[in-house]
């Protein structure tokens, strides 16, 4: 019996998660989903993507619906969630992806309106369990009801932090995402400093909650992490580099061999000397960089330097899927 889906926000991570789930053969069904955006719009950016490649299949727009590789998907405009039909439409779980309804309190709402459970797909605000697959997805259980995919940096992230603190203990860690640009910047210098700068054209030094929120994801580094951003002119796929100071002596070897030793689909391990288009596409989480590992030895001890790269869109959506049937399957 397959699990009823509805997706309330068809914007890049929506329309990527619906992609990846049809191109996965996923028992995932998605049955709706609701946007402000019509119809026709809403077909012709899901088969036309600049980042991700044109859907090789058939869609289209045909009244209420969207018809997607032969198979109808009722497409709704509703702002209100509690006012969806998911209760009639038997949905088993949301993906939310608007940006809104990112705390427990406002994704109640698709509860009250008949859903069974909630994922988020963005940090959640307030008291809810952050999962990245492959790290914590465990910690979801039965009885939860509303539940947060994190960002795509954090999925990126949360894995390296997760085998050097298992395998060595993190000390203390500085992050920084070398990040693709996103539909939040200008295009052209606006107003507001340099965050507003043309976002086709520079590096522009920016902020990322990914090293606080990886604290929710191993709440033994809680605290222990700090990190900063840049966004560059590239339309998708992204690095996060990690320094560590780790308890233990180790060499660079030792720390590619933990990274292989837990490496998964969520969580690939690459000996190739890539770029960031290469990684474009690829469902993985995060995507971890042996080449680049590093390790300095000073007076007062080691400074490691680990890398991994992600498609931050198809990558993060990838893993948000692998979050979204291990919940919907509880």
């Amino acid at each position: 019996m397959s699990v009823k889906v509805a997706i309330n926000g068809f914007g890049r991570i929506g329309r990527l998660a619906l992609r990846r789930i049809l191109e996965s053969g996923s028992d995932l069904e998605v049955v709706a989903v609701n946007d402000l955006t019509d119809n026709e719009d809403l077909a012709y950016l899901f088969k036309y993507d600049t980042a991700q490649g044109t859907f090789p299949y058939d869609v289209k727009a045909k009244g209420d619906s969207l018809v997607i590789k032969g198979k109808e998907i009722k497409a709704y405009a509703e702002k209100d969630a509690s006012k969806l039909p998911w209760s009639d439409l038997g949905i088993d779980i949301v993906l939310e992806s608007t940006g809104f309804y990112v705390s427990k309190e406002a994704s109640q709402a698709h509860l009250d309106a008949g859903a069974k459970r909630v994922l988020i797909s963005a940090p959640a605000k307030g008291d809810l369990k952050t999962i990245v697959y492959g790290v914590n997805h465990e910690d979801i259980e039965a009885n939860d009801t509303i539940v947060s995919a994190a960002s795509c940096t954090t999925n990126c992230l949360a894995p390296m932090v997760n085998v050097l603190n298992k395998e060595f203990g993190i000390d203390s860690g500085l992050m920084s995402t070398i990040h693709a640009y996103t539909s939040t910047q200008s295009l052209q210098d606006s107003p507001g400093g340099r965050k507003s700068r043309a976002a086709a054209q520079n590096a522009i030094p920016a902020s990322t909650g990914a090293a606080k929120a990886v604290g929710k994801v191993i709440p033994e580094v809680d605290g222990k992490i700090d990190g900063t951003a840049v966004r560059i002119p590239t339309v998708t796929g992204s690095m996060t580099e990690l320094y560590s100071v780790l308890d233990k002596k180790v060499t660079e070897e030792e720390v590619n061999e933990m990274m292989k030793k837990y490496s998964s689909d969520a969580f690939v391990y690459n000996e190739d000397e890539i770029v960031s288009s290469d990684i474009i596409g690829m469902p993985a989480g995060s995507v971890f960089d042996s080449t680049l590992t590093k390790v300095i030895d000073g007076e007062n001890g080691q400074l490691v330097k680990t890398v991994a790269w992600y498609d931050n869109e198809y990558g993060f959506t990838g893993n948000m899927v692998r979050t979204l049937e291990y919940f919907a399957g509880l």
